[in-house]
Order: C-alpha cells, then sequence, then structure tokens
C-alpha cells in the first residue's frame, strides 16, 4: 500500500488549502485570543492576585476589546476562505504519514530506516508501547483543562518524550545460577562513569535512533571508573592488582590505571558532589575504600545494605568475575547543542533532560563553574557537573504478578512506539512532530476528516487528535471515523487508526509484522451505549484491516507474514471502577483482548493507577514537576488530592474534589489503556509482559498520566 505523504494528490489543490487556510488563519487566531482572555488558568488567577499594581488585569481589560474589533475586521477574509476550504476537504487524505531520511553518516552506517529489516532472533524480541492524551486543542479550548499556551506544551511535549525515550540503558548480566535478582537500579550510582556503546542493548541488530549518529562499537575504556590506581581490594576485580586482567568486566583490555576517578575531575577523588562517594573521606567510599571493614577483602558494598554482612562473591555482582554490564544510548542530535533550560518552567523542581542516565539511574544536573564537559562521542555529553543523585524507587511486583510495575518519573527507555490523542491544533502538529522525529523516524500526524466527508452529516472542525510515532518501517494504515459522535464530541472527528508495522524478517525470508491501533472513543460522561458502539466499531474494523492487509497483491505469490503482536493504544474515556462504565467493563474488547491493569469487570490490580488527574491541581508545587508527581502519586493520601475518582453520592459530579474527605473508590479513574491480544500468533509464539509503567513526566503539561508496556515476543526456538 502507498502510504498518503501529502495532504493533497495535486498540487493546485494544495495550493488552494494553503491560500484558504492564509484568509482564515487571521480571525482563527484572533478569536481564539479573545476566548483565552476570558478564560483565565489557576496559575494566571494565582499571578493576577499576586498583582499589587493589577498590571495583569488592565492587559486582558484592554486586550479583549482590540482583538474582538480585529475579529469583525478579519471575518469577510474568513468566510471567503471558508468557502475554498470547505470542499477542498472532500479529498483531502485522512492522515499525513513522514519519514525522517537519515543523513550522509547514517546512511553509510546503516543506521537509519533499516530496523525493521533486521533479521528476526530465534529467541524473538520485546517492543516498548506508550500511550499518552496531550491535551493539545486550541488555547482557548485547552482552558477548560485549566491548561494553556498550547504551542509551547507542544515543544515541550515533544522534548520531553523524545529525552526520556533516549536515555542510556543501562542491563547488568550474572553468569550465577544462584543469583537472579539484581536490577539495574542496583549500578545506580555509577552510570555516568561508564564508557558507552550506541546499540540497543535489548536489540543487538537495531541500527539506529534519529537523534543523532551512533558508533557501532564499543570504545576501550582508558580509565578504570570504579577505583583509582593502588586500590588494594577491588571490588569489582576478584583478585588485588588484577585490574587488568582479561576477566574484568568492565576493561576490555589492558588498562594503564591512574590516580583520578573517571567518575569526577582530576584531583577531586573526595569531591562531596560525586555520585558514588558518600562522604568526603575516600574511606567512607564504597567502591574505593581499601579498608577492611567487613574483614580482609571485603567493603561496604553499595548493594548490601549499611550493617549488612558481605556476601559471598557468588552471590553480589559487585564481588564476582561473571558480571557483564551494558549501556546503551543513543548519541545526542547535533541540534541540541543549542542551550536549553531544561523541559520545566523556572522554579520548577527536578530536571528531565536528555542527560539523565536511565530510568534506573536518574542524576540532577546543575551547571556551574569546573563542569565536567565531555565531548566524546562515546561518553555521556553535555553533562555540567554531577549533583545528588536521586535514587529512585525499585520496580514492584505485586503477589504472584510476572512482570515489573511502577510509577516512573521518565518515558521508558528505547520507546518503540508512541500513540498520542488530542493532537487538535494544526500549529502544535507541526512543532510535536518536529520534535518526535529526532526519535522517531515514522510518524503519522493530522489523522481525521474535516468537513462532511467520512464521518456522518455534523460537519467536523478539528481532526481525530491522533498521532502515532514508530522507530519500525509502517507498511499499511486504515482510518476510521465513529459515525455516532454527540454534543461537543461530534465536531471532531474522533476515531481509531490502524496500522501494520515492519518488526523483522525471518530466516525463511518471511516478514514478521505487528498490529497497533490508536483510538479516542466519546468523552461525555453518561453515554455509555455510544462508547459500546464505537468499541463494536473498533473490534469489526480491526479485524478487517488484519484480512485484508495480510492479502498479497494480485498475480503475487509471498510467504505469509508472521504475526508479533496485536496491540490497542488509547483514550477509551471509561474506568473499570466506577458503577456508571458498567456496560464498558463487560464489553467482548476484554474477551479479545487482556488488560495488564484488570482483575476483572469493575475490579482493578491492587497497584493499578488512575491516569486523570484534577485539573484544579496542576499548577501546585507539590505536582509541578515530573518528580514530585511521582513522589504524590506513590503516596495514597497524594493519590486521593490529585486524582480524578468516580463520582461518591456525597460529591456533586462537577465539583471538583479537591481537600474533600469523602470515601474515594479505588486508585482513581484509569481511562487511559494498553492492551493486547494472544490470539493469531505464530504456533508456539508467546507474548510476555516485561514490565508496565505509569509515567509522570509531562507533569504539568497535561491533565492525563502516560501508560508504558514492555511486551516480550518469544517464538519458543533457542539461539543457535
Amino acid at each position: 500500500m502507498v502510504l498518503h505523504t501529502t495532504p493533497y494528490t495535486s498540487a493546485c489543490l494544495h495550493f488552494l488549502d494553503g491560500l484558504s487556510w492564509s484568509l482564515v488563519f487571521p480571525c482563527y487566531w484572533l478569536l481564539d485570543r479573545l476566548l483565552a482572555s476570558c478564560v483565565a488558568t489557576s496559575l494566571e488567577k494565582r499571578q493576577r492576585s499576586q498583582d499589587p499594581c493589577s498590571f495583569l488585569t488592565l492587559c486582558v481589560l484592554i486586550s479583549a476589546p482590540l482583538y474582538l474589533l480585529l475579529v469583525l475586521a478579519s471575518l469577510p477574509f474568513a468566510l471567503l476562505g471558508f468557502i475554498i476550504w470547505a470542499p477542498l476537504q472532500a479529498v483531502r487524505q485522512p492522515y499525513f504519514y513522514t519519514y525522517r531520511r537519515p543523513d550522509k553518516h547514517q546512511a553509510e552506517q546503516g543506521q537509519a530506516g533499516g530496523i525493521g529489516n533486521a533479521e528476526w532472533r530465534p529467541q524473538g524480541r520485546s517492543f516498548c508501547f506508550c500511550s499518552a492524551n496531550v491535551c493539545l486543542l486550541p488555547d482557548s479550548l485547552a482552558r477548560f483543562n485549566n491548561l494553556s499556551d498550547t504551542h509551547r506544551r507542544a515543544r515541550e511535549v515533544g522534548k520531553r518524550i523524545r529525552n526520556g525515550a533516549s536515555r542510556p540503558q543501562i542491563k547488568i548480566y550474572i553468569d550465577s545460577p544462584t543469583n537472579t535478582s539484581i536490577s539495574a537500579a542496583s549500578f545506580s550510582s555509577l552510570a555516568t562513569g561508564f564508557r558507552r556503546t550506541s546499540s540497543l542493548d535489548q536489540r543487538p541488530e537495531q541500527t539506529h535512533t534519529t537523534n543523532g549518529p551512533a558508533d557501532t562499537e564499543t570504545e576501550p575504556v582508558t580509565e578504570c571508573p570504579i577505583h583509582p590506581s593502588g586500590a588494594a581490594d577491588c571490588p569489582v576485580h576478584p583478585a588485588a592488582g588484577d585490574q587488568g586482567s582479561s576477566g574484568c568486566p568492565l576493561h576490555t583490555d589492558v588498562v594503564d590505571t591512574t590516580a583520578d576517578c573517571q567518575l569526577h575531575s582530576a584531583g577531586a577523588n573526595n569531591n562531596p558532589d560525586c555520585p558514588v562517594h558518600i562522604s568526603g573521606g575516600a574511606t567512607d567510599c564504597p567502591m574505593h575504600s581499601t579498608g577492611h571493614q567487613n574483614g580482609p577483602g571485603q567493603h561496604d558494598c553499595p548493594l548490601h545494605g549499611e550493617g549488612t554482612q558481605a556476601k559471598s562473591s557468588t552471590d553480589c555482582p559487585l564481588h564476582t568475575s561473571g558480571v557483564q554490564i551494558s549501556i546503551s544510548a543513543p548519541e545526542p542530535d547535533p541540534e541540541e547543542e543549542e542551550a536549553e533550560t531544561g523541559n520545566h518552567r523556572p522554579g520548577d523542581q527536578g530536571d528531565t533532560s536528555s542527560m539523565t542516565a536511565s530510568r534506573e539511574s536518574l542524576a540532577r544536573y546543575h551547571g556551574g563553574d569546573g563542569g565536567v564537559g565531555v565531548t566524546s562521542n562515546n561518553t555521556l555529553s553535555h553533562v555540567p557537573r554531577m549533583s545528588v543523585f536521586k535514587r529512585p524507587g525499585r520496580k514492584r511486583r505485586h503477589g504472584d504478578e510476572t512482570f515489573d510495575h511502577d510509577i516512573s518519573a521518565f518515558f521508558p527507555a528505547n520507546l518503540d512506539f508512541l500513540a498520542l490523542q488530542e493532537v487538535f491544533d494544526h500549529g502544535s502538529t507541526t512543532r510535536l512532530r518536529k520534535q518526535l522525529h529526532r526519535y522517531f523516524p515514522y510518524v503519522l500526524s493530522d489523522v481525521g476528516r474535516y468537513g462532511w466527508k467520512g464521518c456522518c452529516s455534523r460537519f467536523k472542525f478539528l481532526n481525530s487528535g491522533l498521532m502515532l510515532a514508530s522507530r519500525y518501517p509502517i507498511l499499511d494504515v486504515l482510518y476510521e471515523c465513529y459515525p455516532n459522535g454527540k454534543g461537543e464530541d461530534a465536531l471532531a472527528a474522533k476515531g481509531a487508526l490502524f496500522a501494520k508495522v515492519h518488526v523483522g524478517t525471518s530466516h525463511q525470508e518471511q516478514r514478521v509484522v505487528g498490529y497497533l491501533t490508536c483510538t479516542h472513543l466519546h468523552a461525555i460522561e453518561g453515554d455509555s451505549s455510544v462508547r459500546c458502539e464505537q468499541l463494536d466499531l473498533l473490534l469489526r474494523w480491526g479485524a478487517e484491516f488484519r484480512q485484508s492487509s495480510s492479502q498479497p497483491p494480485e498475480g503475487e505469490k509471498v510467504l505469509e507474514d508472521l504475526v508479533a503482536f496485536d496491540v490497542i493504544l488509547g483514550d477509551l474515556n471509561f474506568d473499570n471502577c466506577s458503577s456508571e462504565d458498567k456496560l464498558e467493563q463487560q464489553h467482548a474488547l476484554f474477551t479479545q483482548y487482556k488488560d495488564p491493569c484488570r482483575l476483572g469487570p469493575g475490579e482493578d490490580k491492587p497497584w493499578a493507577l488512575g491516569t486523570l488527574l484534577d485539573p484544579s491541581g496542576l499548577y501546585d508545587d507539590e505536582v509541578s514537576s515530573p518528580e514530585s508527581l511521582q513522589k504524590v502519586m506513590e503516596n495514597e493520601d497524594g493519590r486521593k488530592e490529585y486524582l480524578v475518582f468516580p463520582p461518591s453520592k456525597s460529591q456533586c459530579p462537577a465539583s471538583s474534589q479537591k481537600g474533600r474527605k469523602i470515601p474515594l473508590k479505588g486508585n482513581g479513574r484509569r481511562i487511559d489503556y494498553i492492551l493486547y491480544s494472544d490470539e493469531g500468533l505464530q504456533q508456539d509464539w508467546k507474548l510476555d509482559i516485561e514490565e508496565f509503567s505509569f509515567v509522570t513526566q509531562l507533569a504539568g503539561l497535561t491533565d492525563h498520566l502516560s501508560v508504558a508496556m514492555r511486551l516480550a515476543v518469544s517464538t519458543g526456538e533457542e539461539e543457535p
């Protein structure tokens, strides 16, 4: 199938569309500013109340009449543009497909655009999915959700997503059958000291990310990142003085050690800012100590808690020669050399910039003189100066759960597929797409229909708001519009976006593919029957799309595609706790697809978290940054304060629940979903969830939490 790379098939139609929009835009922008000046966010109200001279209020009183006069003056041109624009929508394509071509360096190295052509490994592969509602409505409409400045938020959303996804991924492999519980968090304090490879660890054959060129080989380590020369008992090396042995998990060759630690600048081994040194004394460092605190050859190991007996070499990953450490990350984008102030407003706490090491290894960076500027392409770059490490909570497993789940302040590293909802504003779509293309090569945007075509008799002023980004080539796409929208929801072309992606090629030259569905259901409360009808259509359209896309072209004989996964992502606008949503909770969707957070109709797993935030508290200091929002979500009282819960009999549905002492059911309204199906897979293939995360990195930018899931596809075969 040929994907639509332009909204129109004719250059003449494209010109007419641009002409009509140039006539409409002035009136549209002025009307948007007029309405925005009449609806203030809670942050703007706070700023006005703190303005002793009432300057901000005076600006609104002056600008509102001025906007009104300009709207009336531009209205005739807007009507003329609308007359030209409306008929064009009958022939407009339902989506816009863009592909970021590799530059010369990437093309020579085969580092872009060829991920899907990689050979499918016999043991399978894991894929990471994420869904987020970003509320990028026109500014005047976004203010009803207590959000503003849509264009700035769109750019910031894109930055945070790619910064979180492009972080280095750290994994520790232990050649010991007696120790299988070690996690990457155990080495969190070592992250910035290691050299890194640029190939993604979990997919060795993966070629690139779009943040910039990446090296294909690991540069030899010339300095030991763990200890200076002369350390008598290194906690990594099995024997003293064996720092250059081939058995060292950190040295790839004989290493000439120096007196300077890789983790801090020369002569600063006792620097209190070092993320490894707990105190200023070298004897207190769990990595550099030469004292025998636990007996000869034993140390106060950072993996063994204070006062804990040192473990045997077969139990501790630091005391064994069977440890392998893999740190992988895409290289920084050259365009990111420009000065940036981080992802938050001035005064926000925490930093979520792209220099963060990993979700299991998070550091706060701040500028200062004497910073450590690393310019090599093989080391973490743009690092000013290390401050105190913020050690995140470990991933948890609840009861008999077979996968990890957590609340993360960062998007998962090496994110493969991203589904976004409520990307309605045209200017915001362009800004967001530009940011995402620095990480995702393939993007589907501007999805949906305008006008009367393709949906129903109701005129569509907004598109579907859906956007899909992928690191794997997109083979086929289908968009369908829900025909039964009501009320204000009928003004948008809400629907479902189906995509078929190429994730590998088997030894028999069969394509390995995956199916993705991105959707956003009817939002008005109480319209359960409307959402159930839309779920019926979703299942029917999905089945038809999979059947049609699997048919070979006429006259051609090709091998049948191997299906690796079938995943639905999106905002379904109902939860699994509310009594008003019983119809949706019992829908056949949940018999064909599995929800990792669900026990059954009306009952979520204890660790499942609501994803809808209370708009009235978006600008509170307690939730103003990803880290602070993460802490609040980990606390039961915090969840009751800042999440939207199912309506209670003692609470008016339209009122804010903030500060109310009422009984609340569950952990909030979870309306954002990632569902997967193991039906239709190849024989003996199996899907297993590796981790599920509720992500807070978009704190202050949207009224939803994001959800992410890593899915492992195993084929039942063994590595030859």
